[in-house]
């Protein structure tokens, strides 16, 4: 009798909530460690570690995925407006334009096809990295493909597009046409020529010929430049008076060279991507990881493809 007035004692002492139910003791809140902040040096050292990874990856994406459609944009239209000036008559036929000045860099002078390569490409005026990212490039000192003499046209191996990465397989007696403001031109392959192979005998007064150069080796890996010689079957058209030689080219317009003149904004945009780095890593100290890359990595990959672009320019022409 006296254990189970204890028992209901018991019961009675053990404190309720308002459903009967016993209470549960209140939880106690763990204060988190608050974040700390890094110092000055370190969000330097990591603004610059993420500026070079954004420029990375976009050279990566420059000379890959966006060179290519930043080639075949300016190739249609490229080809759009050439089509336009060769049904007005208009198309250069020389070294000058139709008012006599002096062709600018990237103007349209020629379009080249290869027909066991599938390839149809329009020719600009220059050899410079930045000329032959839109395509093949005429050497400016010599005369355009269809012409009494020796026409010289530079294309990239691998990047932004490759549009000459299977010349080395062309075989002798392949076709090549071309299409400039004189008309069309055809051309018979005589053969590949690497560093060390003899040069070909000189051409005889009013024959034609083509020559297309790449670079040699494994891709973005030059080894040298690789020549494809193609004899003029065509009637030769008559060339106009050089107003260019070999002696006014500069050194970014020779085989494997960059261009020096992408410095300048290669470093006001490498500046800016810097301090767009810094600013995601201050960005992400404050707000957190996710909402750094929301805000800030549309703004890194936007500055690396224009620092990626103008790297690209100082790297071998024919790359």
């Amino acid at each position: 009798m006296s254990s189970t007035l204890e028992v209901q004692e018991a019961r009675t002492a053990t404190p309720s909530g308002s459903s009967g139910r016993p209470s549960r003791p209140a939880r106690q809140r763990i204060p988190l460690p608050r974040r700390r902040s890094l110092p000055p040096v370190s969000r330097a050292l990591a603004g610059g570690l993420g500026a070079l990874a954004a420029m990375l990856l976009g050279f990566g994406l420059q000379l890959g995925v966006v060179g290519a459609v930043q080639h075949d944009r300016d190739q249609e239209v490229a080809y759009d407006d050439f089509r336009g000036a060769l049904a007005l008559a208009l198309a250069p036929v020389g070294q000058a334009d139709y008012e006599g000045k002096l062709l600018q860099p990237g103007a349209a002078v020629a379009i080249l096809e290869i027909p066991r390569l599938g390839l149809r490409e329009v020719v600009g005026e220059g050899t410079t990295s930045e000329v032959l990212q839109s395509g093949p490039g005429h050497r400016r000192d010599t005369v355009l493909p269809g012409q009494a003499g020796t026409s010289v046209v530079f294309g990239r191996r691998a990047g932004y597009g490759g549009p000459f990465s299977g010349i080395a397989g062309l075989r002798i007696g392949d076709a090549i046409r071309t299409t400039t403001g004189q008309g069309e031109a055809t051309f018979r392959v005589l053969g590949v020529r690497r560093a060390g192979d003899p040069v070909l005998a000189p051409l005889a007064p009013g024959a034609g010929r083509l020559t297309l150069v790449t670079a040699d080796g494994d891709a973005f890996f030059p080894q040298g430049a690789l020549r494809v010689d193609a004899e003029l079957t065509s009637a030769a058209f008559p060339a106009p008076a050089k107003v260019v030689t070999a002696a006014d080219l500069g050194a970014s317009e020779q085989p494997l060279a960059g261009d020096s003149k992408a410095w300048v904004p290669l470093v006001l945009w490498g500046e800016g991507l810097l301090l767009a780095a810094v600013g995601f890593v201050w960005a992400r100290a404050r707000w957190g990881r996710w909402q750094a890359w929301i805000a800030g990595g549309p703004a890194l990959v936007a500055l690396a493809l224009p620092v990626a672009d103008c790297t690209s320019r100082l790297l071998p022409n024919l790359l």
